[in-house]
C-alpha cells in the first residue's frame, strides 16, 4: 500500500520546496497537486462540494512549478498533478512541461488529468464545456506523439500540428504514467484509451467504494488504482480503501503555514504507519 499527499499549493501556505522534503523525510511516496488558472468572479457553475468555493482555488501556484520546486528539494519523492487541466492548455507547451519535469525529477512524474467542472474558467481559455471531454481525448493522443516520436503531427478536429521537432522527450518510457481523473462513464472511457492508472476521488462513506470500482470494472476493466484526497475525519472510508487494495491512498492536506503543515504531516505520518 502506497501513501501519498494531496494539496492544494497556494501563496499562502508551506513552500512546495519545503513541502516536498517534509514529505520525503516522514517517509510519504507522492505529492499530488491541484490545478486552477483563475476562478472567474462571475460563476454560475456550483462547486462539486456544496456551499462556497474554498478560498485555496483562487490562489493555487501553478503545479508545474511546485512540482519543480519539490523535485529540487527531494530525491525519491513522486511528483503528480492532481488533476491538471489539460483541455485549458496549449498542448504543445504542455509536452515541453511534463517532459522537463520529468527529466529535472529523474523520471519521478505522475500525469494526473481531467476534464474540470468550473465551466466559466475553460470558457475563459476558448474552450467549449460542451466539448472539453473530447478535446481532452485529442490532446492525450497528440501529447503521446509528441513524447514518443522524432517528428510527431498531429490532425484532429481540436489539436492540428505539422511535422516538428520537440526535445527533451521524457526519462520515463514511453512517457510519464497517465493518471486519469473522474468518477463518470465518459471518464473511465479515457481511461480505457489513454490512461495507466485510475485516480478517483475519495467517497465519503465506506459503503460507496465496491460500487465505485465496480463501476471502474464495468466501464474500463483491470486499472491499478490510486485514489485522490482521502479525508482523515472518517477513518472508516481510509480503512475500506486499504480493505480493497488499492494501489495508493493520498491523504487530504489542508493548506496551512509552514508550522502548521509539519505538525499536521507528523499526524498523518502516524496514522499512515497503522496500516503499512
Amino acid at each position: 500500500m502506497k501513501f501519498g499527499v494531496a494539496t492544494f499549493v497556494t501563496d499562502e501556505g508551506i513552500r512546495p520546496d519545503l513541502l516536498g522534503k517534509a514529505l520525503e523525510e516522514r517517509g510519504f511516496e507522492s505529492l499530488f497537486v491541484a490545478e486552477h488558472s483563475h476562478i472567474p468572479l462571475s460563476r454560475e457553475t456550483p462547486y462539486p462540494g456544496g456551499g462556497e468555493l474554498p478560498r485555496v482555488y483562487y490562489r493555487t501556484l501553478d503545479p508545474f512549478v511546485s512540482l519543480t520546486a519539490a523535485a529540487v528539494a527531494t530525491e525519491n519523492l513522486l511528483l503528480g498533478t492532481g488533476i491538471a487541466l489539460v483541455m485549458q492548455r496549449d498542448t504543445i507547451h504542455t509536452a515541453k512541461e511534463v517532459a522537463s519535469l520529468d527529466l529535472v525529477s529523474g523520471g519521478r512524474f505522475l500525469f494526473g488529468v481531467g476534464a474540470g467542472w468550473n465551466r466559466e474558467e475553460m470558457a475563459d481559455h476558448g474552450t467549449d464545456p460542451r466539448t472539453r471531454g473530447a478535446k481532452l481525448d485529442e490532446q492525450l493522443a497528440a501529447l503521446k506523439e509528441i513524447w514518443t516520436k522524432d517528428a510527431p503531427e498531429f490532425h484532429g478536429k481540436y489539436v492540428e500540428f505539422g511535422p516538428m521537432g520537440a526535445w527533451p522527450k521524457p526519462v520515463q518510457k514511453p512517457h510519464p504514467p497517465i493518471y486519469v481523473g473522474g468518477n463518470t462513464p465518459a471518464a473511465l472511457n479515457r481511461l480505457k484509451r489513454y490512461g495507466d492508472v485510475w485516480t478517483p476521488n475519495g467517497v465519503g462513506e465506506r459503503s460507496q467504494i465496491q460500487a465505485q470500482l465496480d463501476l471502474l470494472h464495468e466501464h474500463a476493466g483491470d486499472f491499478p488504482v490510486s485514489v485522490f484526497g482521502v479525508g482523515t475525519k472518517n477513518l472508516d472510508v481510509l480503512e475500506g480503501y486499504v480493505e480493497a487494495g488499492v494501489e495508493r491512498i493520498t491523504l487530504l492536506l489542508g493548506t496551512k503555514p509552514e508550522a502548521e503543515t509539519l505538525t499536521k504531516l507528523d499526524e498523518l505520518a502516524k496514522l499512515v504507519e497503522r496500516y503499512r
